[in-house]
């Protein structure tokens, strides 16, 4: 059976989706699984052993309709049995449509039932141990696994012992103490709507500063050195002094080496949370009130703790639109304030695996 897995979009989702070719691999034992997604989340399914070609999805594909076509005259050529369209977008219906692949499964739409053999809904709330986003995805594998149980949730990256010891020689380059533990902090999320305010995310590393006396290291893309370094200089000094800002790796497979010697991940939640769960690298992450906790909230356990605006003020969430809370995430923000989340972070900071990695 050879499978293509359509899964465009952020890192998060690119990562949770590789559980799917786990899946596959591990009970189809002749399969070969090929893992279509766009070309700047490569990184975090390099070296998995479960997936035998990464098909990259490139800008350019956008921007021609002639580099498109030629790419869907590739995957045609390709001979699909199945196509799993995670992704559910009109580009990646396209490649599905055009793959001729006997089996073609995605979520159910008004109008993929047209196009696709097996439509599936979406969950609305998860009825196993894992969160919405995990068990629709598993959903998905129902028509060519029917009989399979006890299927794997947990995504995970693969680095090289090489990457490790590089990754510890540049934080040795940059003088981190590595007697102390090393704490990675989401300073920012992948856009305003997804940041914690700075003011208050100063307060949070401040705190962190102060119960973990560990060494800092700020997690942000280049276009957002302005605002990293202002939130750095909202800190206080005794934590600045904790604080190596320039201990910044240059790419994101770099950026996992580093990961992996940290003792935690703090901050805004998104692809640097999910990269660290899957690093089995405990995680304190804060929602922006417009992302839906149940479906991304995975592993919930004293490693992995979550806050959400909702599990304070249910009522400033409820019966409110996705479009609607993201247009009034800043409002929404300003109720979840750091004296609300102090407690919870406290007692994450207080556990061992904080201390004696």
């Amino acid at each position: 059976m050879k499978v293509l897995i359509i899964q465009q979009k952020m890192i998060g989702d690119v990562l949770t989706s590789t559980i799917l070719c786990e899946n596959i691999k591990v009970n189809i034992k002749e399969s070969k699984v090929h893992y279509l997604i766009n070309s700047q989340t490569k990184a975090v399914v390099e070296n998995n052993p479960y997936i035998d070609k990464i098909v990259l999805f490139t800008p350019k594909y956008r921007k021609s309709k002639l580099a498109f076509y030629n790419f869907l005259k590739e995957i045609k050529k390709e001979k699909y049995d199945v196509v799993i369209d995670v992704y559910g977008k009109l580009e990646s219906n396209l490649i599905c449509l055009f793959s001729n692949a006997p089996i073609k499964i995605s979520y159910k739409k008004w109008y993929t039932s047209l196009l696709f053999t097996h439509v599936f809904e979406y969950t609305v709330k998860g009825t196993i141990e894992v969160d919405r986003a995990i068990e629709s995805r598993l959903k998905l594998l129902s028509p060519i696994l029917p009989e399979a149980k006890n299927f794997i949730k947990k995504p995970k990256i693969y680095l090289t012992e090489k990457e490790i010891a590089l990754a510890k020689t540049f934080l040795e380059t940059h003088k981190i103490d590595f007697s102390k533990p090393i704490i990675m902090i989401n300073a920012l999320g992948s856009n305003d709507k997804k940041s914690y305010p700075l003011l208050y995310m100063a307060e949070i590393i401040n705190t962190i500063a102060e119960k973990s006396l560990g060494n800092l290291l700020f997690n942000y893309s280049p276009d957002q050195a302005t605002d990293a370094k202002a939130l750095y200089n909202l800190c206080n000094e005794t934590t600045k002094d904790l604080i190596y800002f320039d201990a910044y790796p240059s790419n994101l497979r770099s950026f996992l080496g580093v990961l992996y010697h940290c003792y935690a991940s703090i901050g805004n939640e998104g692809g640097a949370i999910n990269m660290a769960k899957a690093l089995n690298i405990p995680t304190f992450s804060i929602y922006s009130p417009w992302i839906t906790k149940a479906s991304w909230d995975f592993f919930k356990s004293e490693s992995n703790v979550s806050v959400h605006v909702e599990d304070y003020f249910p009522e400033k969430i409820d019966g409110k639109s996705r479009k609607e809370l993201r247009e009034d995430s800043s409002n929404l923000y300003q109720y979840l304030k750091p004296s609300l989340i102090d407690k919870k972070l406290k007692i994450f900071l207080s556990h061992k695996f904080i201390t004696n990695k």
